[in-house]
């Protein structure tokens, strides 16, 4: 199964608004340089993110359906994800290894919708993107990765 990276956000604070970048460096044990839970100010940081945490997916097409099935238009910057990606499973992801580019990543569990993403938004995600809000994954090994980059899950 491959897919795209179509979308890479980073915040540079806690409840900060996501900005669309053209590539991410990847560190293990910290996330995405420029990005909030890198140097542990997050929401969810202790005060580094969680290896499990590190990065967070989600596909445009769970999204695209959350906005039809629950007449919204939310923008992928405002589910608070890193990753934007388009054709790829990623509930498929959970517990195996994939690649962005020359970056290698494990998927952990399922990026379900939580209270603070709930308060951002004004959105209905506690409900509307249950099972589909994403994935939560650990970096494995350094490198840059970009938009268009294929996602390899092989």
């Amino acid at each position: 199964m491959k897919g795209m990276v179509i979308g890479i956000h980073i915040a540079s604070a806690r409840a900060a608004p996501m900005q669309l970048v053209e590539e991410a460096h990847a560190v293990p044990g910290r996330g995405l340089e420029g990005d909030r839970y890198f140097d542990g100010g997050g929401t969810f940081s202790v005060p580094f993110p969680n290896p499990d945490s590190e990065v967070t997916l989600i596909e445009e097409e769970s999204l695209t359906v959350f906005n039809h099935e629950c007449r919204s238009s939310m923008l992928p910057a405002n589910t608070r994800r890193n990753i934007v990606t388009r054709g790829v499973e990623l509930n498929n992801l959970v517990g195996r290894e994939f690649r962005i580019g020359v970056v290698r990543f494990l998927g952990h569990g399922l990026c379900e919708p939580c209270d603070h993403l709930q308060k951002l938004t004004s959105e209905p995600v506690l409900t509307g993107l249950v099972g589909k809000g994403g994935l939560r994954a650990q970096v494995l090994t350094e490198g840059i990765f970009r938009l268009g980059d294929s996602i390899d899950t092989t």
